[in-house]
């Protein structure tokens, strides 16, 4: 009988903070839209994937290939959450990990971000993510996670190396490179990147 009571309070606590992490996305994407974000792109139509860098459908449709950064990033905050908050429920530990995201996706939609990315890297034209691309990339930061939390630590490892090297070299552009020309850029980078 108590293991069913127990069964049933750690459904509930589940419950909770997967409820709480849909909550967060629905905040990121009600502050997208008061920041005055796109809902889609404004070709007025929706990609599965936009396979051109420097396009203006970049970061407007579902998936680009800014996606595999945004899944490391849930391997990361996988990781994170593992060391700091052991023994905490895996929903909570998502919960921490999405509050993160969509922090981000809403600063990096900020003029700041976007002027930032403008002038220190090769997004001259990068007029923020539309919220339906925003949102997804929260989304695949969950599959991330989620994949990282299911996956041997080697194998997650590969696949994030993978994903920085195939990124890096089909468009000159990774999470790594995206965060180093953020923080501190490098014109040599800058020169490389433009020579796509």
């Amino acid at each position: 009988m108590s293991e069913a009571i127990d069964a049933q309070s750690r459904y509930r606590q589940q419950s909770f903070w997967f409820v709480a992490c849909a909550l967060v996305l629905l905040v990121q994407i009600v502050a997208e839209h008061l920041m005055g974000r796109v809902a889609i792109c404004t070709c007025g139509y929706v990609k599965l994937f936009e396979p051109v860098v420097k396009s203006s459908g970049n970061s407007q449709h579902i998936a680009d290939w800014y996606t595999p950064s945004h899944i490391i990033h849930g391997f990361l905050f996988f990781g994170l959450t593992h060391l700091i908050m052991r023994g905490k429920p895996l929903s909570m530990r998502l919960f921490v990990a999405m509050l993160i995201e969509s922090g981000w996706e809403i600063l990096e939609n900020s003029p700041i971000i976007i002027n930032r990315y403008r002038a220190t890297t090769i997004s001259l034209d990068y007029v923020g993510d539309s919220i339906l691309n925003s949102a997804m990339d929260a989304v695949f930061m969950v599959v991330g996670f989620l994949f990282a939390w299911r996956a041997p630590v080697l194998v997650t490892v590969a696949v994030a190396i993978f994903f920085e090297l195939l990124t890096g070299y089909l468009i000159r552009d990774n999470l790594t490179l995206n965060v180093l020309m953020l923080v501190w850029p490098v014109e040599a980078i800058k020169t490389w990147q433009g020579g796509i």
